[in-house]
């Protein structure tokens, strides 16, 4: 699943960071905290593999 925006494509890359063990989870906040919870290794690592390029910072939600 690719990242729909900037953000969310970091939060992802945060997230694979703690769940891999790189960065301590107590680090996180918001959307990536939720996300190391709930997504398997390798969902994140898709979701943060996605490139920035062209992708908005934040997506509106509607």
């Amino acid at each position: 699943m690719p990242a729909k925006s900037a953000a969310q494509q970091k939060a992802a890359g945060a997230a694979l960071s703690a769940k891999r063990g790189d960065t301590p989870k107590s680090k996180l906040k918001g959307a990536s905290r939720d996300m190391e919870k709930s997504m398997t290794e390798k969902e994140l690592e898709d979701m943060a593999s996605t490139s920035r390029k062209d992708k908005p910072e934040h997506v509106d939600r509607k």
